[in-house]
């Protein structure tokens, strides 16, 4: 890639806009069209490929408009929701990109049934299921789907790029804090966070390496989120700890 840019939309999403040379570009969840066709609006395209995580209307919003004006290859899960897809793919599919690259497709249900996540050589979308400091809302999926698919995604090399679809890493910290305040790690990187919004910049991408350390969500076999969660001794299955603390993240008004 050339370049990746996160374009802001709507309240606090990001729609990914990727330059992948020779006027080929990519998107991913593009929830409304204008924001992308400002990015387009200095080139004259060869190609447009829009990536396409789960299925609701802040990810998919801009797709219409975009197919009417650029006819775009747009590739989406197998979910009837998804209206607009020209190719439909599944866990562990593989499928080219231009610029020689390649994306991987990765099932990771939880916050709907049919999510998925594209990995592009060192670079994951994630769409609504890994956040920075964050994972999604439980919308369809259980705890344990969830957690297998953040399971997934923290096993990825520590140094690929955690690109989500929101702006939520200031309004995570909070929870995060709350919950692993002795975690010094943690407590820089919120710092760093604040430095860049205070900028009106975004804090992502963020990495796997980060949100391993950081990021609750990934370290319900550590000792301090358990405890967080009331298992002083240690021995709850991590789909419980993980549940407790999705738990607590929804009621929480710090």
């Amino acid at each position: 890639m050339r370049s990746l840019t996160p374009l802001p939309a709507l309240a606090d999403n990001y729609i990914w806009f990727a330059d992948l040379g020779d006027e080929n570009y990519l998107v991913v969840d593009p929830g409304e069209s204008g924001p992308v066709e400002k990015a387009l609006s200095q080139s004259k395209p060869r190609s447009l490929t829009i990536l396409i995580t789960h299925h609701h209307g802040d990810h998919i919003g801009g797709v219409p408009a975009l197919r009417q004006r650029w006819a775009p290859r747009v590739v989406a899960p197998s979910d009837t929701r998804i209206g607009y897809a020209t190719e439909r793919v599944e866990d562990g599919d593989v499928f080219e990109l231009p610029g020689s690259l390649h994306a991987k497709v990765l099932a990771v249900g939880g916050h709907t049934r049919s999510h998925i996540a594209f990995l592009v050589g060192d670079v994951l979308f994630c769409g609504d299921t890994l956040f920075s400091l964050g994972c999604g809302r439980l919308f369809e999926g259980t705890p344990g789907e969830m957690y297998s698919s953040l399971d997934k995604l923290r096993s990825l090399p520590p140094e690929t790029k955690v690109c989500c679809a929101h702006e939520y890493t200031l309004s995570n910290a909070r929870f995060a804090r709350h919950i692993d305040p002795n975690n010094a790690v943690l407590a820089n990187y919120v710092n760093s966070a604040e430095r860049l919004r205070a900028d009106n910049r975004p804090t992502l991408p963020s990495t796997i390496a980060t949100e391993c350390a950081t990021n609750p969500f990934l370290r319900c076999v550590e000792p301090a989120i358990r405890s967080a969660v009331g298992d002083v001794d240690g021995d709850m299955d991590p789909v419980e700890v993980f549940a407790r603390l999705r738990r607590q993240k929804d009621e929480f008004r710090g």
